[in-house]
């Protein structure tokens, strides 16, 4: 009987052992378990680089390396057509054309824009209802090639005209040439420069001709002005200076002939006072011109804009 006591409190003992080392157990699992669900989730670092549009992209719109940015993507979500870091350079893209509109942050695909040279880049280049005119430079009249694809530039043309006699004056003597030069085209955007439609970084090229974009009454002045002078080009800064208006005298269309257009011209003799105004002429483009009435004994002298009819 004692001998089965002492049997019956030994396997109590290895039981309660045995489970005190089973809950030990248990419970370090349990913390284990606390310990890797509060653990942050590690999030794979994305090892390959998209070209995307760094800022929103209109269609039409020349592209500069400026417009284009690397951005790191989730390797699952890259596109086949996607242009990856490594393959190309945003300057490779720059003069190409956008197809459509893309905006900011989004990928850029070879799809969505067009290559210079390629069938349709100059339809792509034209917003709607605009014409392609080229015109003849040389390096001085050309800015000497540091006028790219994208630079928006006023047109000047140089011209002579000759002396006209004042009224009345039957012995005018010899007629005297005068040279005017005359901005006739404010702000129109360059798409082309000779037959290259690109232009690389840091390299000026000395072109022969320049391609603008222009509404259709635009491209009838400047083919009168090719004949009438020398044509010469202004290049206007990014930013607009204080008296600068977009567009505020490009638009003499027919459907707009109301359109205040702002001249602007000088005149030879307001570069040296050895050259005399032309008759006629104010150094503002007035009328000098004066005409004598005769009333009976009395004559007066008066200007023909100030004269009424009696």
């Amino acid at each position: 009987m004692r001998s089965r006591t002492v049997i019956l409190l030994l396997v109590a003992l290895v039981l309660a052992g045995g489970t005190t080392m089973m809950a030990r157990a248990w419970l370090a699992s349990q913390r284990a378990a606390v310990k890797q669900e509060a653990a942050p989730i590690a999030v794979p670092t994305p090892s390959k680089s998209v070209l995307i549009a760094r800022s929103s992209v209109q269609r039409g719109q020349i592209l500069r390396p400026d417009d284009l940015a690397w951005e790191p993507w989730p390797e699952g979500g890259i596109d086949k057509n996607y242009i990856l870091l490594g393959t190309r350079t945003p300057e490779a893209y720059a003069g190409w054309v956008a197809r459509q509109p893309i905006t900011a942050g989004e990928p850029l695909t070879e799809a969505k824009i067009i290559a210079p040279g390629n069938r349709g880049f100059l339809a792509a280049v034209l917003h709607p209802g605009m014409r392609a005119v080229s015109v003849p430079v040389t390096v001085t009249s050309g800015i000497a090639g540091f006028v790219f694809p994208g630079d928006q530039v006023d047109l000047l043309v140089t011209y002579s005209v000759q002396d006209r006699p004042p009224p009345g004056q039957t012995n005018p003597g010899p007629l005297v040439d005068h040279k005017i030069s005359e901005t006739v085209l404010r702000d129109i955007r360059v798409i082309a420069i000779d037959q290259r439609l690109d232009s690389k970084a840091g390299e000026a090229v000395v072109a022969k001709t320049a391609t603008f974009e222009v509404t259709p009454k635009q491209s009838e002045i400047i083919a009168l002005a090719s004949e009438m002078g020398k044509l010469s080009l202004s290049l206007r800064s990014l930013v607009p200076g204080p008296g600068d208006l977009k567009h505020d005298v490009n638009d003499l269309s027919a459907e707009a002939p109301s359109t205040p257009r702002s001249e602007t011209y000088t005149l030879d003799s307001d570069l040296s006072p050895l050259l005399s105004s032309p008759a006629g002429k104010t150094a503002q483009g007035g009328s000098d011109a004066s005409v004598t009435i005769l009333r009976g004994g009395q004559s007066a002298v008066t200007s023909p804009t100030t004269t009424k009819q009696q």
